[in-house]
This record gives C-alpha cells, sequence and structure tokens, in this order.
C-alpha cells in the first residue's frame, strides 16, 4: 500500500491510460493495509479522526501524490457534517467508508 488518503482525484494519476478499480474493505483490514502506507491526509482533524478508527497513528502530511500503474493507496472516504476543530472522533451520524483504490 502507497499511501492513505482523505481523497482521490484523476490528477494523482501520473501517466495515462490506467485502469482505476475500487474495493470497499472494513475498518479492520483498512488498520492492517494503513500499516503499510504513507499518510497523504491533507488535514489534521481528519487524520486524528483516522487515527481513532483505525486505532493507530495516522499523521497529517499535505504531500503531492503522483501514482503509477501498479500502485494501490488506501482512502478514507469520510461523510457527515464537517468536522469540528480540533476533532479527534467520528461525529455521531458520520462515516469513513474504506476503499481500496488500485491503478493497474
Amino acid at each position: 500500500m502507497k499511501y492513505i488518503l482523505n481523497a482521490f482525484s484523476a490528477n494523482m494519476i501520473k501517466d495515462f491510460p490506467v485502469n482505476v478499480s475500487f474495493r470497499e474493505v472494513d475498518a479492520n483490514e483498512a488498520a492492517v493495509l494503513a500499516d503499510s502506507a504513507t499518510s497523504a491526509v491533507g488535514h489534521a482533524d481528519t487524520a486524528a479522526v483516522f487515527s481513532s478508527v483505525l486505532g493507530k497513528p495516522v499523521a497529517m502530511n499535505r504531500a503531492n501524490v503522483s501514482l503509477s500503474a501498479g500502485d494501490s493507496v488506501l482512502v478514507g472516504q469520510y461523510s457527515g457534517a464537517r468536522l469540528a476543530e480540533g476533532a479527534t472522533q467520528l461525529p455521531e451520524g458520520a462515516t469513513i467508508k474504506w476503499l481500496v483504490v488500485d491503478v493497474g
């Protein structure tokens, strides 16, 4: 796993054409996959919430991400109300969908 991200964009793809596939994983599998991933989570509060949900540190890191064929990333897709400043827990009613994105 190359990165853990809080969003995915076609702008991250270095060279085209590629095939991109998505598969959903649960938080337990996401936690295992996160062990081998470099954080590129660009917001401190999102990184803190990811850390809480996964049970391991996820650093805030505003990195430029460039993906090529063969790369895989873990994306935490947050859905819910805007995170409050300093949030460390998933707010009530909010969810995180964990996706493995394979670039082939």
